[in-house]
């Protein structure tokens, strides 16, 4: 696994070309203070049995969020992600290689948390703009720019398993709706231990991205990464670890 990593990176900036592909990347994104990683934590709450994954910024977290560009093909999505070393099956997919990651995302030409009202208006379908998480399974992909790709597989295959709340889309992909707060300098997500099949110990890293959703392009993925701005680590070797309150 991190041979890959390291295979990965090697990729992050590179200059590849995404053909037919137009980014709708905001140009503030890159050297906006609110991406760029200071520190990252994840801490055992060994009283509520909960983990607490943490991002610092030099700027105020969650602050930026992506423009609407008005439909689902080319969509912005934004991504504060925490790389982890966890297997697939310990967030409720079925065994797949890849990183299993959890992203806290905004994206506001779609809602893909169904189940979810994060903006509390009673309307489950409006608030992709709110940072809300995902799990996903990333795995290496040349075909863009950032190196990676959220693992797709074929519409339909019975061999896949996704947890209950996953959002319908043929990637392996969750929204579990867990509680995302960012404050100041700090994005914080809350995640009860048993939703993490009881894993308290792991090694993770944190970075911050910009990912893009295509629909019209079979050369590309359905949600690739396309930028990355910052590493905590620097180099994608997931050197942190858990630790307990």
């Amino acid at each position: 696994m991190k041979h890959m990593l390291f295979m990965v990176y090697g990729f992050l900036f590179g200059a590849l070309v995404c053909k037919g592909q137009t980014l709708n990347e905001s140009a503030d994104f890159k050297d906006s203070e609110n991406l760029m990683i200071q520190s990252t934590s994840v801490i055992h709450d060994t009283e509520l049995q909960q983990l607490v994954f943490t991002i610092r910024v030099k700027g105020l977290a969650g602050a930026s969020v992506p423009e609407k560009v008005g439909q689902m093909d080319g969509a912005p999505v934004l991504g504060y992600v925490f790389p982890t070393n966890l297997s697939s099956t310990d967030v409720g997919f079925s065994e797949t290689d890849g990183i299993v990651a959890l992203a806290l995302t905004s994206h506001p030409d779609f809602d893909d948390t169904p189940l979810w009202d994060e903006n509390t208006n009673t309307i489950y379908d409006d608030d992709g703009v709110v940072w809300h998480p995902h799990w996903v399974v990333l795995n290496e992909d040349k075909r863009v720019p950032g190196g990676l790709s959220v693992k797709q597989f074929p519409k339909g295959d019975t061999k896949v398993k996704l947890p209950p709340t996953n959002p319908g889309m043929p990637m392996y992909m969750d929204s579990p709706g867990f509680a995302v707060i960012a404050h100041g300098p700090t994005i914080k997500v809350v995640v009860p231990l048993y939703r993490m099949n009881h894993r308290k110990q792991f090694n993770f890293d944190a970075v911050t991205a910009y990912m893009q959703v295509n629909t019209s392009n079979k050369d590309a993925p359905l949600l690739g990464v396309y930028s990355v701005y910052s590493i905590a680590s620097g180099d994608l070797s997931l050197p942190y670890t858990v630790s307990d309150n």
